[in-house]
C-alpha cells in the first residue's frame, strides 16, 4: 500500500509510513523507544536552536540537572506524584551480578530513584539552596534533556517512553510576576509554532481536571491535524507556591519578612515533529517548512557522461558559493549537494519523500545555458512544480522564494483550522450527533466532517465522565471568551464558558 492511497483511508498507517519513508525515525530494539535519524534530528536541532535563541532573549539561561530523582522528592508534593505515578520508571538496584549464568539485580538502593519524567522537584531543591533574598529573584532556568515516561501505546514522535524536550523553570518574588512569565512563555511557543513550524495554534487555559499535577493553572497551545484531531503543542504552568512549599523555597522579601517563592514551568518536546508531519505531509511524503528544514536547498547533479563531471561539479560549487551569505530566517541558506552514486531520479524522489523545500537539478545543458532546473516540494505533481531558472535569478530570489513557501504552508494550515472550528453547534443533541460521526478527514482549506467544536461548557466535574464516554476532550478554554450565555454541550445546563472540544492525540 503506497502513501498515495492510504492518507484518507488509514491515517495512522499513513503517518507511520511518512516517518519511515522520509527516514526521520524508526522503532528501537528497546521497547517503546525510537531511533531519531539524521533528517528527523536535524529538524529537532533547528527547532531547538530557534527556541534557545528566544529563551536567551527573554533572559533565561541553560542548566542541566540529574536524570535520577529521589523518590522522596515526588512524595513531598502529593498531587504531583499521583499525576505521574503510572508513568514513572524506577531504579531500585545499583548493580547486577551473575547467578547460574544469568545477570540478576544486586545491591538494592536505600531509596529508589525515579528516572526523570519531569524536573520540577529536583530543580525546586536547587532553587531552595540558591534563593535567600528577593535580590536573588527572579531565577530563570531552561534545560534541554531527555525524559522517560512509561507510555503503554507508543507511536513515533507522538508518544515514546523516552523523548527529547525543553523544560523551563523559574522562581519569582510575586504572584503577578510568575503569572506574567507563564503567559509570556506560552506566547513564545505560539510564535515558534506559527512563524517557524507553519502550524497555527489556539491559545488557552486547561480545565481544572486537566491541569499539570501540582499546578494552579496550565496554559496550552493546541494545533489541528489533517484528520481533525488536536495535538497539544506546548504547555506553560503557573505553579503558585505549591512546589516552593514542598521544597522550602523561601526568601526574605523587601519588608524583611520570610516568604515562599512563586514558580513556573513550561515545556515542548519532539512531539512537535509529529505535529509537523500531521500538519504538512501529503500523499508523496513529508513536507518540511523552510524555517526548520535541515537543508533548504538540495542540489542533485545530473551526469550521464564522465566527461561532464568536472564542469557540472564546478558549476554546482559556484552555485553554492553564490548562495552563501543569503540570510532567510536569520540564518544562512542550508545546502546539501547529493553526490551519492545513485540514479538522479531516485535521489529526487528520496528528497521529495523527506520534504526538502527546494530540489535543484543541474546537468550539462543547465551549465551551457547558465540555468537550473528548480523543483519546489510544495508544488510537486503540479504544472508549476518544475521550472527552468537562470542561476543569477535563482540566487537573487532565494530568500523571497523560501519565505513564500513558508507563508503558503502556514496559510494552508491556517485555512484548515479556521474552516473547521465549528461554532454553529449549540445544543447537547447537535453536539452528540456531530461527534458520533467517525469520519474525521479534512480536505486542505475546506470544511471536513468532524474536527473542533467551539461551544459552551458549564464546568461541572461530572462532565469529565461524559467526555470519556464520548472519547473526546476539552482541549482548552480559549483566552478570547465571548462572554455570552448558552447551553452546555455536555449537560444542557446554562453556561457562559467557551471551550474547544475535539478528539486528540
Amino acid at each position: 500500500m503506497t502513501l498515495r492511497n492510504i492518507r484518507k483511508d488509514n491515517y495512522p498507517e499513513w503517518y507511520q509510513n511518512v516517518v519511515s519513508e522520509s527516514e526521520m525515525a524508526e522503532n528501537s530494539v528497546s521497547p517503546g523507544c525510537m531511533v531519531i535519524k539524521s533528517w528527523g534530528y536535524g529538524m529537532w536541532e533547528r527547532i531547538r536552536d530557534v527556541f534557545d535563541e528566544k529563551f536567551r532573549e527573554t533572559n533565561h539561561e541553560n542548566y542541566y540537572f540529574p536524570m535520577f530523582i529521589p523518590l522522596s522528592f515526588f512524595q513531598k508534593e502529593a498531587e504531583h506524584v499521583e499525576g505521574f505515578a503510572k508513568e514513572m520508571a524506577v531504579v531500585t538496584h545499583s548493580k547486577l551480578e551473575s547467578k547460574n549464568g544469568k545477570l540478576v539485580p544486586a545491591s538494592p538502593l536505600e531509596e529508589p530513584l525515579i528516572v526523570r519524567p519531569t524536573s520540577e522537584t529536583i530543580i525546586a531543591d536547587s532553587f531552595s539552596k540558591w534563593i535567600k533574598s528577593y535580590r536573588d529573584l527572579p531565577v530563570l532556568v531552561n534545560q534541554w534533556a531527555n525524559v522517560v515516561r512509561w507510555e503503554m501505546r507508543p507511536r513515533l514522535f507522538l508518544r515514546t517512553r523516552e523523548f527529547l524536550w525543553q523544560e523551563g523553570h523559574t522562581a519569582h518574588a510575586s504572584e503577578k510576576e510568575a503569572e506574567e512569565e507563564t503567559v509570556k512563555m506560552l506566547n513564545v511557543y505560539r510564535e515558534v509554532c506559527e512563524d517557524y513550524l507553519a502550524m497555527p495554534v489556539i491559545e488557552g487555559r486547561k480545565p481544572e481536571y486537566d491541569k499539570f499535577p501540582g499546578a494552579i493553572d496550565t496554559y496550552c497551545v493546541e494545533a489541528m491535524m489533517q484528520d481533525g484531531k488536536a495535538l497539544q503543542a506546548g504547555t506553560s504552568h503557573f505553579l503558585g507556591q505549591n512546589f516552593a512549599k514542598s521544597a522550602n523555597i523561601t526568601f526574605v522579601n523587601k519588608n524583611n519578612q520570610p516568604e515562599y517563592a512563586y514558580t513556573t514551568s513550561w515545556g515542548v518536546s519532539t512531539r512537535l515533529i509529529g505535529g509537523l508531519i500531521m500538519t504538512h505531509a501529503d500523499d508523496e511524503g513529508m513536507v518540511v517548512p523552510p524555517a526548520v528544514a535541515p537543508y533548504q536547498v538540495v542540489i542533485v547533479p545530473l551526469i550521464k557522461n564522465e566527461a561532464d563531471t568536472d564542469r557540472v561539479n564546478a558549476y554546482i560549487d559556484n552555485l553554492k558559493n553564490m548562495l552563501k551569505g543569503k540570510m532567510p530566517f536569520e540564518d544562512k541558506i542550508r545546502i546539501k549537494i547529493d553526490n551519492r552514486d545513485k540514479k538522479p531520479v531516485d535521489k529526487f524522489w528520496e528528497w521529495s519523500k523527506k520534504g526538502a523545500p527546494i530540489i535543484v537539478e543541474v546537468g550539462p545543458r543547465d551549465v551551457d545555458g547558465n540555468n537550473l532546473m528548480v523543483r519546489e516540494r510544495l508544488k510537486i505533481n503540479t504544472p508549476e512544480g518544475k521550472e527552468v531558472v537562470g542561476i543569477s535569478d535563482f540566487v537573487s530570489g532565494i530568500e523571497e522564494r523560501l519565505q513564500k513557501i513558508q507563508k503558503q504552508m502556514f496559510e494552508r494550515a491556517k485555512a484548515r483550522l479556521e474552516n473547521n472550528v465549528r461554532t454553529d453547534i449549540v445544543t447537547k443533541e447537535q453536539f452528540a450527533e456531530y461527534f458520533a460521526n467517525s469520519n474525521v478527514w479534512i480536505e486542505d482549506g475546506k470544511k471536513g466532517k468532524v474536527a473542533f467544536v467551539r461551544g459552551k461548557w458549564c464546568g461541572d466535574a461530572a462532565t469529565e465522565e461524559i467526555l470519556k464516554s464520548m472519547k473526546i476532550t476539552i482541549r482548552c478554554i480559549p483566552f478570547d471568551q465571548s462572554g455570552t450565555e448558552g447551553e452546555c454541550l455536555l449537560t444542557g445546563k446554562p453556561a457562559t464558558l467557551d471551550v474547544i472540544y475535539a478528539r486528540s492525540y
